[in-house]
């Protein structure tokens, strides 16, 4: 029997002494600074995890954003497929890149959370455009089973060119659409995906 992925998660009980998130939250440095500082970070099973809302799983949620030639700014989209990815999302199009960081990113005292970030991004995509990197703030939508126990920390990379490929069949029909086609079919996108262009894409 494989050993059980544990996964980094913070108590709801900590950010709640921070303040309350709900939806997007652009104050990076309230919350996501003393998040990363805390001693009540910890690795746990994910199964576990998955249906206990008392903890929140930290999930990079990275956005790539390309300006093409006209001047018209695109995010690079995708549908999630069958694979190994969270079941209650699929069929869904998602303009984030990311996932669970893992006890295994922390190895030699590496800095956990951007070990894990940048682990998930290489194995979902092959990114060889250069980019400016910003964190732009949290998500956090408990309206549905996925978000209650999620918390997403979205980062936007700003690319030179459009050079990005999927690597997984999880990740399907991988593309840069335009803000507008975005706001057209919002019904289509996830939760994170639709409050994510809403609060950074006015």
């Amino acid at each position: 029997m494989p050993t059980e992925e544990q996964i980094l998660v913070i108590p709801e009980s900590f950010i709640l002494s921070i303040g309350t998130i709900d939806g997007f939250e652009s104050d990076v440095d309230r919350f996501l600074k003393p998040i990363l500082a805390s001693d009540q970070l910890s690795f746990r099973p994910r199964s576990a995890m998955e249906i206990d809302p008392g903890f929140k799983q930290l999930i990079p949620y990275v956005l790539l954003e390309w300006t093409d030639p006209n001047g018209m700014i695109k995010l690079f989209t995708y549908t999630r497929g069958g694979g190994g990815g969270e079941k209650r999302l699929h069929a869904k199009r998602s303009v984030g890149i990311g996932g669970h960081i893992s006890d295994e990113d922390a190895a030699m005292g590496a800095d956990a959370y951007t070990t894990g970030m940048h682990r998930e991004i290489a194995e979902e995509i092959q990114l060889k455009s250069s980019y400016h990197e910003t964190t732009e703030g949290l998500l956090y939508d408990p309206s549905n089973d996925v978000g209650k126990v999620h918390l997403g920390v979205v980062h936007r990379f700003v690319l030179s060119t459009p050079d990005v490929k999927s690597n997984e069949a999880d990740l399907a029909d991988g593309g840069f659409v335009s803000i507008d086609e975005l706001r057209a079919d919002m019904e289509r996108l996830e939760t994170w995906s639709q409050i994510a262009i809403q609060a950074l894409y006015r």
